[in-house]
């Protein structure tokens, strides 16, 4: 190996898990990771999310340290960038919130008035869209419900020791994915009310102007309805919803 390490993987978590997330796997190598033992048995180093930063302040005035707020359906991840991650900061100072951004970051734990908390300190930071958002917490979604199969089944030694420390509700989790996935069943609920307005509305414009031709005003409307049409199955948010 030449002594070169590689680099760990970026997991996708939502938030709800991963502020519950507050052991550490010391290893037993000089220099090597430390991870983070979540609620569902994965051991983390490095995350990715994808969410709404909510806020940027810096904790002192001219001390080049901000903490930020990233929103996602299930909770709010919390995050520093410094100096010492030039490329996030330099990102981070060109956005204003609130704002849909990328996050890939390392996790650090940390102690405050005896009890553990984690962070996100990020190494990139790049504003998305929200087809990017939604992809995102359909993929994260898919992932959570792998690890709470394998806690059912207790499937390694991590899922093991994630039921001693952690002696997790495995249906409050996945209640979490269910409101999760209804975030976007909602989003696009919403576009299609939007959208019933602006059918009203050329519907309304159309009979003034050509109430002879009724027949013909319909079919442009399903037309007008089927370039604006949701494919559900495409993300099968059913299937998951009922799990």
């Amino acid at each position: 190996m030449n002594g070169v390490r590689r680099r760990e993987v970026a997991k996708r978590i939502f938030a709800y898990e991963f502020n519950r997330s507050t052991h550490r796997i010391k290893p037993e190598e000089d220099k090597a990771p430390v991870y983070v033992l979540t609620p569902l048995g994965m051991r983390c180093n490095r995350v990715f999310v994808v969410g709404a930063l909510l806020d940027k302040d810096e904790i002192k005035p001219d001390s080049g340290i901000w903490r930020i707020r990233v929103a996602d359906p299930t909770g709010a991840f919390f995050g520093y960038v410094s100096r010492f991650q030039p490329d996030a900061l330099e990102s981070l100072m060109e956005i204003e919130p609130p704002e849909l951004v990328a996050i890939v970051a390392k996790v650090r734990v940390f102690e405050r008035d005896g009890k553990l908390f984690v962070s996100l300190r990020p190494e990139s930071i790049s504003v998305v869209d929200s087809e990017t958002r939604d992809y995102w917490i359909y993929e994260t979604a898919l992932k959570t419900l792998e690890r709470i199969k394998r806690m059912e089944l207790k499937k390694d030694e991590d899922c093991k020791l994630a039921w001693q420390i952690y002696s997790p509700n495995l249906n409050e989790f996945k209640q979490i994915v269910r409101q999760a996935l209804a975030s976007l069943k909602e989003e696009f609920e919403l576009i299609e009310e939007s959208e019933e307005e602006i059918e009203e509305l050329k519907e309304r414009r159309e009979m003034e102007e050509k109430e002879f031709d009724k027949i013909k005003e319909k079919n442009e409307l399903e037309e007008f309805e089927e370039d604006f049409e949701f494919e559900e199955e495409e993300w099968d948010l059913s299937d998951i919803l009922s799990e």
